[in-house]
Order: C-alpha cells, then structure tokens, then sequence
C-alpha cells in the first residue's frame, strides 16, 4: 500500500492551466481559438485530479476550492472579454475602410511639387510648420525658368491651398501642362521651414494588414496621415 507525505502540497491544476491558456492565446493569434467549453472541461479535469489525489490527512479547504473555481470564472471572463474585444476591432476596422471609400473622387493635398496647368487653371498648396509673415511661392516651367511668383502675408501654420489661373509674371497666358513650385517661409527675416503640396483625385482604396491606403492617381499610394487636406 502507497503512503502519502503529510507534509506534500496538493498539486495546482493551474499552473497547468496557465500554460494551456498561454499556448491558446498562441494559437489565437494563428487564427484558431479554443473553445470556452474545452477549457472549462479542462479545469474540472485538473480540479477533480487534484482532490482525488490530495492528503486525507491535508484535504483542501473549501475556501481553497472556491479561490480556485473563482480563477477558473476569472480565465473564462478574459477569455470572453478578448473575444468581445476583437470583434469590436474588426468592427471598428469595417466602419474605417466605408468612411475611406467616401474620398474616392475627392480631390486632395499631398506632399509634392507638381503643379499641374489645365484650361481651367491648376491647384496646390503649401504646409508651414510655423506662422510666418510672408510666404513666398515660385512657379518654374519643364525648363526650370521662373514663370509666376506668388506671394501670402501673416500665414498661419499649417497647411493651405491656392489657385493659379495660369497668367504669368508679364501678364501672359502659360501653355498648359506640369510646372514645379518651389517654397520659401520667413518670420521676421528667419525662415520658415515649409514645403509644397500637390494636388490629385483619389481614385482607389486599399485596404491591408498595416491599414488603409489611397491610390491618389498617377501620384502614388499614400497613408491617411500623408494627405494634408480634402477639398
């Protein structure tokens, strides 16, 4: 007949359990869940275990049991509550990619120093990253020859937008096409740093595991953060 220490401790089901919800949350991560009720049946596996094996002369207390079924109701709350959390992410993410799409078609500012000349004039626009009392843009043709200077006093920081119907500096009309503007900022003699902004429509939306992305044109793919302004 076996004997059985009066002095060894009841083996803890939960340490078990811990490494067990460790490597779900693993698991999880590649896409496969484990359910509630495996990891419920799991623990009373362990627990009836652990009584059937423990001390007659050191049974567990009542109090014992109860902290330990309290864990157990504790595991199954995170458990749910992470559930409830990623649908809310993924919730969140659908609602995020509609609201993108809203801006397919709309014009928009991003870092650039293209200016492009139609029959109807050309947009663009400027970001200063401080108030300046003047701002100073040049607009050069294919050639790199200065045709139009625009001029904008007390400009608040930020970014903003102009037009240009295409008269240039001897009052003439400018040939259609691409130009490139150049950017100079100061306040009071110091410069400004500042940069050009260019204007294109957006015509996709892509959406990836790093987030949302807009296919602004010819212009390229930008993030959100990288358009500057809607118009």
């Amino acid at each position: 007949m076996s004997t059985v220490s009066g002095t060894q401790a009841a083996p803890n089901p939960f340490s078990s359990l811990a490494r067990s919800d460790s490597s779900s949350r693993t698991t999880s991560s590649n896409g496969s869940t484990e359910s509630n009720a495996a990891t419920e049946s799991r623990f009373l596996t362990l627990l009836t275990t652990q009584l059937r094996n423990q001390d007659p002369m050191n049974p567990m207390q009542n109090a014992e049991i109860t902290s330990q079924l309290a864990q157990m109701s504790t595991v199954d709350g995170i458990e749910r509550l992470n559930k409830m959390f990623q649908s809310f992410v993924d919730a969140q993410g659908a609602s995020d990619s509609m609201q993108a799409a809203a801006l397919v078609g709309h014009g928009v500012l991003v870092e650039g120093r293209g200016l492009a000349l139609t029959s109807a004039g050309a947009v663009g626009g400027f970001e200063v990253d401080a108030d300046a009392d003047k701002v100073v843009l040049s607009i050069k043709d294919a050639a790199g020859l200065e045709v139009k200077q625009m001029s904008f006093a007390e400009v608040a920081a930020g970014s903003h937008n102009f037009t240009w119907d295409g008269t240039t500096q001897d009052g003439s009309r400018a040939a259609d096409g691409v130009y490139s503007i150049g950017i100079t900022a100061t306040k009071d003699g110091k410069d400004v740093a500042g940069r050009t902004l260019q204007f294109g429509n957006v015509s996709s939306v892509i959406r990836g595991s790093s987030g949302t992305d807009f296919q602004v044109g010819s212009l390229g793919i930008f993030k959100y953060d990288d358009i500057k302004q809607i118009l």
